[in-house]
């Protein structure tokens, strides 16, 4: 039996109930494929927790907080970060698989909202991500980190982390439609792991050549690290410039600039598929 889709909605709030039904539609799609493939999420969970375990006690040792405090207490909020940061690669990796197996094309195909495809795998990755915080969380807490500000405080720490993960969903799913396969994946990684490490997540810019601390001081990944080590109270490196002293207004700025620029991009690389 042929079902047949509901014609257009002509209303604004009718339009936009049915690009939500839609991105819903995409998101229990892309979970329900996670759950059939559970080894590779537990193993792209795990990868992080190794690095924290690698860092906080192989090299942690020789390594000193600018103003005193515990190396595993400043290197965890950048870990959180770098998680984020990290699941581009994932995001870049499921829409170009798609887009290369002719997933995309099909859904193209269909009568559904033209950002239903974009905003549901941005939803299910950003699920994904949740989950992946809550587990480098609880690996945190195992390893002696903790927050001292507060339950609000950690919770506005939380709400940052996030936001950089959604802005950079957007830059992944971009990337991903332009890509010709998943094999353009290790350009990604080229990109993306100098971008997590040149940054405050594990040193110090001050303890860097000057040029090159001020490109890890502007680097907008640094921001966030930044300002949820404030909000947790955990110890932070400081520094005097200026985009330094405004980290937290910073932490806002940098993704939601990413949003402005790339969501729009993505929906409309993927509007012009096959142009």
């Amino acid at each position: 039996m042929t079902t047949l889709a509901p014609p257009p909605a002509r209303s604004v709030l009718g339009r936009l109930r049915w690009a939500v039904a839609d991105g819903w539609t995409i998101t229990h799609r892309d979970l329900s494929h996670w759950a059939r493939q559970p080894w590779q999420i537990v193993i792209a969970l795990l990868f992080p927790v190794l690095t924290v375990l690698m860092f906080g006690y192989l090299l942690g040792g020789g390594m000193t907080v600018p103003g005193g405090g515990d190396y595993r207490e400043f290197l965890l909020p950048g870990m959180f970060a770098l998680t984020m940061v990290f699941g581009l690669e994932t995001t870049f990796a499921a829409v170009a698989t798609d887009a290369a197996r002719g997933v995309t094309d099909r859904f193209r195909s269909m009568p559904m909202a033209p950002s239903a495809v974009v905003v549901g795998r941005g939803t299910a990755d950003l699920l994904n991500s949740v989950v992946g915080l809550a587990l480098m969380i609880g690996c945190g807490l195992a390893v002696g980190w903790s927050w001292h500000q507060g339950p609000v405080r950690a919770a506005a720490a939380i709400g940052l982390l996030l936001l950089l993960r959604f802005a950079l969903l957007w830059v992944g799913i971009w990337l991903g439609l332009l890509a010709k396969g998943p094999e353009a994946l290790v350009a990604v990684q080229i990109l993306v792991w100098p971008l997590g490490f040149l940054s405050n997540t594990f040193a110090a810019p001050q303890t860097m050549p000057g040029w090159l601390g001020a490109i890890a001081e502007w680097n907008p990944l640094s921001s966030t690290v930044a300002a949820t080590r404030e909000l947790f109270g955990n110890p932070g490196w400081g520094g005097d410039s200026w985009i330094a002293q405004h980290a937290l207004l910073m932490a806002v700025l940098w993704p939601t600039l990413l949003i402005v620029v790339f969501f729009p991009l993505a929906v409309r690389r993927y509007r012009r598929l096959g142009a």
